[in-house]
């Protein structure tokens, strides 16, 4: 049997649409394999109830059809699904990681990428890497046409779940098909100091770099509470706060010493508006692990 961890994900970061996504130090997905003739799947954890067992249905069958990897396969769920950090991407990165080492496919981390990216055709309907680049690689990953690029970044965040859902079908049906040259410029201009405030480690850079005034307003309008929430991270030191890819989850930047508070103004606010919510005080983490 081969055991492997793949983090939760955050993708877009705001300006970055379908290009940017980073790794979490937490929360995770465990996910357990073992040769066999036939796949099945048992999925346990945080949302299991929602997610089907059925491999055809499942993100990680998807994975055992490209690897051609059949195995009996338990998923133990740690990122909630439609909480728009990765939960599909972290299932499919950890098993397309498993199944490679178990049937010695000996494709690399980067060559799994796509073949992680059809789990995620699933949910959304179209095989996006931005949220399985990073739970593969880790850091911080920039995902287009030619590649990914990958970066290892120090950065501290805060992922707040409230517990309503946007399901990612819907969150891609409000994205504008067009927009003005001067907003196009405005979050070109910010997904570049996004990219530098990364490489250097700066949360001032980072967190002014997320902001995007094309597709993040519209994703907003479907979380209740969403400017409340946004504001208060900001007082309490956030420097930046965006929707963390198809939402419901808002993610904050911020420095390390910053942190718990962020995390506590985040609750409070989503609690004044009788919204529950859980904070997760994390950071740009490491991609999937394997333990044996």
């Amino acid at each position: 049997m081969l055991t492997v961890r793949a983090p939760a994900t955050s993708a877009n970061l705001g300006s970055g649409f379908d290009v940017f996504g980073v790794a979490l130090e937490r929360p995770a997905d465990v996910v357990r394999v073992e040769r066999a003739s036939e796949t099945t799947i048992t999925v346990t954890g945080v949302g299991s109830q929602y997610i089907p067992e059925d491999p055809a249905k499942n993100t990680v069958g998807a994975v055992v059809e490209e690897l051609d990897a059949p195995a009996h396969i338990r998923i133990d769920k740690g990122v909630r699904p439609a909480s728009g950090l990765g939960s599909s991407a972290a299932s499919a990165a950890a098993a397309a990681v498993a199944l490679n080492e178990l049937y010695d496919r000996g494709l690399s981390r980067e060559e799994l990428v796509p073949v992680a990216a059809e789990g995620e055709a699933l949910v959304s309907g179209e095989a996006h890497a931005d949220n399985v680049a990073p739970a593969l690689l880790g850091g911080f990953t920039i995902v287009t046409d030619d590649g990914v690029t990958q970066v290892d970044a120090d950065v501290s965040l805060v992922a707040c779940l409230p517990e309503i859902s946007v399901s990612t079908r819907n969150a891609r049906g409000v994205v504008p098909e067009s927009a003005a040259m001067d907003d196009v410029v405005d979050t070109v201009g910010n997904a570049a100091t996004l990219a530098v405030g990364m490489t250097r480690g700066d949360p001032d850079l980072v967190g002014r770099g997320m902001d995007d005034g094309i597709v993040t307003p519209e994703r907003a309008a479907l979380i209740d509470g969403y400017e409340d929430v946004h504001e208060a991270a900001l007082e309490a030191g956030a420097t930046g706060v965006t929707v963390s890819g198809a939402g419901p989850t808002l993610l904050a930047v911020c420095r390390r010493s910053d942190r718990r508070a962020v995390a506590a103004a985040m609750v409070d606010a989503f609690d004044a508006i009788g919204v529950e919510s859980r904070a997760y005080q994390t950071a740009v983490g490491d991609g999937a692990t394997t333990h044996r």
